[in-house]
């Protein structure tokens, strides 16, 4: 009898709990202000250039443009709150 209670519960549990889907990167589009997907992203002076500071996930990029060289300008919200150039494709 307690075997099958354990066993009921334990059903009931599995069918309520949702698997998350896995997030899918996207290019950012010019004027949208997008949520970073990565875990982790950095914000740069220029393509490739030095680094000025991290986004992480669930903060926000505002996409300005223009794109180069697979990176995109735009302001970088969250704890750095400037305009800097990140990697493009890493937003949700």
């Amino acid at each position: 009898m307690v075997r099958r209670r354990v066993i009921a519960a334990l059903v009931a549990v599995a069918a309520t709990v949702t698997l998350a889907a896995p997030a899918q990167a996207a290019n950012g589009t010019i004027g949208q202000r997008e949520t970073v997907c990565a875990s982790d992203l950095f914000v740069r002076t220029q393509p490739v250039g030095a680094w000025m500071g991290t986004l992480y996930q669930g903060q926000t990029f505002l996409v300005e443009g223009p794109r180069s060289g697979g990176y995109v300008y735009g302001f970088a919200y969250g704890y750095i709150n400037r305009r800097g150039w990140v990697q493009d494709g890493w937003f949700c």
